[in-house]
């Protein structure tokens, strides 16, 4: 199984199909199975050469248990690590959620490394909604179920409750309690071709929607009757916009 080393830690990561570069980061909580439990893979490596990584303190990948370790800057190294390991001097990046603020993270530390941004259900400004994390210390799951609810605006399914609950909830904790100021600055610097999808039954479709009007080749797709936590459940909406995207902004 590969891992790559960042920052002494081991950072899990698959790949497969052939083509330009595409980089999967998953969103809190989840992991690089998902993208193919909820079918973008399948379709994706027809025509790329995906590459999904288990973010630190998820699925396959090391878990501490220090806030300090789960850093913006230190998230972007990580998928730094990953594609050095790879040898990938640039890539096409989709990130949702959690993943798409690692994707503001690269635009920061490293944007050379990036083709284009696919941003599912997150934007540039402050959140402090993760305060609600204060206090929660991963050892009761149900009061980290219901701060992660209140940070969704939303309820959890009986079986996202179940993987939820299957996760070291230690590290996420300490996950959920680094801070997320706003990436606000970087939009003039956004150029490259950006692709931002929310659900608009997600708190946050309206800031997403703002954030892409804003960029000079942004486009956002809204996702009909969708929640956040629904938005990469629903490959089928999703997929479309997102093959045009990549065929229009990959080189032949």
């Amino acid at each position: 199984m590969p891992h790559v080393t960042s920052a002494g830690r081991r950072i899990y990561y698959e790949v497969s199909g052939n083509g330009p570069p595409l980089l999967l980061h998953h969103g809190f909580t989840s992991s690089s199975q998902a993208w193919r439990f909820y079918g973008f893979t399948p379709v994706l490596e027809q025509t790329h050469t995906v590459i999904a990584l288990d973010a630190l303190g998820h699925g396959q990948s090391d878990k501490p248990h220090d806030t300090d370790a789960y850093t913006q800057r230190q998230r972007s190294e990580d998928v730094l690590a990953v594609l050095d390991a790879l040898q990938i001097e640039q890539t096409h990046f989709f990130g949702y959620s959690m993943g798409g603020w690692v994707g503001y993270g690269l635009m920061r530390h490293a944007p050379q490394r990036l083709k284009s941004l696919i941003l599912g259900a997150a934007h540039p400004y402050a959140d402090a909604s993760w305060a609600t994390f204060a206090g929660v210390d991963g050892s009761d799951a149900e009061a980290f179920i219901r701060a992660f609810e209140q940070i969704l605006d939303e309820a959890l399914s009986e079986p996202v409750k179940m993987l939820v609950r299957a996760n070291d909830l230690q590290a996420l904790a300490a996950a959920a309690h680094q801070s997320r100021p706003s990436n606000e600055d970087l939009l003039p610097h956004m150029t490259l071709p950006c692709l931002m999808f929310c659900g608009d039954a997600d708190a946050r479709h309206a800031a997403v929607q703002q954030c892409a009007q804003l960029l000079p080749q942004g486009r956002f797709v809204s996702l009909p009757g969708v929640t956040h936590f629904g938005g990469l459940m629903q490959s089928a909406l999703v997929l479309p916009a997102l093959r045009e995207f990549l065929d229009t902004h990959t080189a032949a």
